[in-house]
């Protein structure tokens, strides 16, 4: 068994709650939000409801009393986007008492899709997203394989085997198609989108064509932009987008789509175990955006973007912050050789930082200003500056 694996965005929680009445924890479903609400609120007074169960709800009838009742703990509100209208009651009670940390709400929707919900607790809201494990978290427990094959979801990646964890991710994708996408208030045929979870799937780490995706899907364009939105706003999908930069070059303009947990794309593909991975064409991608989506949640709030030229040269990842700019490059080689192209972009955009990430056991200086060094190894540079 288990127990509690601390989670990085615990300090940034502390933090929160000592200057802001409302903190929201957004993640996707069974990422840990509530195992790290419950943790967290042990030690001070708190009431936790989980919204899910009717009886809970029922505690919230006469939100007034409630809130009375329980004026000196931190109230936690569990799977809050089942009750956006309840957002306006928490306004007249946070302005009658304003005091940090009062409301604690979590929820399975990123805060673009509760936006109209939230848009009454402005200035009075602090935002924490929360992703499935990352690497720095769990490292103590398992190691980097197991985590790129089973993705971050603790019930996939602490599963007693890969047989257990496979039936986990299958059961988690059948549910959110069947139950998560329509409490959210959306009618999508499960066919549908069935059929283009699996072909962002096959699409996975390469630029969107609209016209070409929606013709496979069957599905118009506008339709197919809003789905992906959907999915981008559960945090099923990271679109990521071309970077805006006055290179005298043509630049791809089409964001790229990545899968956000490389668990949930090796379910999708069948891809069952790590000999399994390594022989897929899909490895080098999935490869990427796992690397990806450690580094961004470190740069929570760096601008990321991607650049691609017409004629094929290509910068995995971009980082930008006032005038600051790092870059990334990925590769699963234990002797990445990075591309012309990519050198030539590194020299006209001058960066501070420029990592290439590889399963390497030791970091180098594989040209002047450019390192290469494994995950493990950028995530520890890029933590300490």
């Amino acid at each position: 068994m288990h127990g509690y694996i601390p989670r990085i965005s615990e300090k940034v929680l502390t933090r929160a709650l000592t200057r802001s009445p409302v903190v929201a924890i957004l993640g996707p479903r069974q990422c840990g939000k509530s195992t790290l609400a419950k943790e967290f609120l042990k030690s001070i007074p708190s009431v936790h409801l989980d919204l899910q169960d009717r009886t809970e709800r029922n505690k919230l009838v006469e939100p007034e009393l409630f809130f009375e009742n329980h004026r000196d703990e931190v109230i936690c509100l569990d799977e809050i986007q089942r009750l956006p209208e309840f957002f306006s009651i928490l306004r007249s009670e946070i302005d009658r008492d304003r005091r940090p940390g009062r409301f604690l709400i979590l929820g399975s929707a990123s805060r673009d899709l509760i936006r109209q919900s939230t848009e009454s607790l402005a200035g009075r809201i602090a935002y924490i997203d929360l992703t499935p494990f990352l690497f720095q978290e769990v490292k103590g427990e398992t190691n980097w394989q197991t985590l790129w094959l089973r993705g971050g979801f603790p019930d996939s990646v602490l599963a007693r085997d890969d047989h257990d964890s496979v039936e986990w991710r299958r059961d988690f994708i059948r549910t959110f198609m069947e139950r998560d996408i329509p409490s959210l208030g959306f009618s999508i045929p499960i066919p549908v989108i069935e059929r283009l979870w699996m072909l962002l799937a096959h699409y996975h780490g390469q630029t969107v064509n609209y016209s070409k995706l929606a013709g496979a899907a069957d599905l118009s364009i506008p339709t197919l932009k809003k789905y992906l939105s959907i999915l981008e706003q559960t945090y099923m999908i990271r679109l990521l987008k071309p970077a805006a930069t006055n290179l005298k070059k043509r630049l791809i303009k089409s964001p790229k789509v990545y899968l956000r947990d490389t668990g949930i794309l090796h379910s999708l593909l069948e891809i069952e175990n790590y000999d399994n991975l390594l022989a897929n064409p899909i490895a080098g991608a999935s490869w990427e955006s796992f690397a990806i989506e450690n580094i961004l949640a470190i740069y929570a709030h760096w601008r990321s973007s991607f650049i691609r030229t017409s004629n094929g040269a290509e910068i995995d990842l971009i980082l930008e912050r006032g005038n600051r700019c790092r870059i990334f490059e990925f590769k699963l080689s234990k002797a990445p050789r990075p591309s012309r192209g990519f050198y030539e972009l590194t020299e006209a955009l001058q960066p501070e930082t420029a990592l290439v990430i590889a399963p390497v056991d030791a970091p180098y200086e594989i040209r002047r200003g450019v390192f290469v060094t494994s995950l493990e190894g950028g995530l520890q540079t890029i933590s300490a500056v």
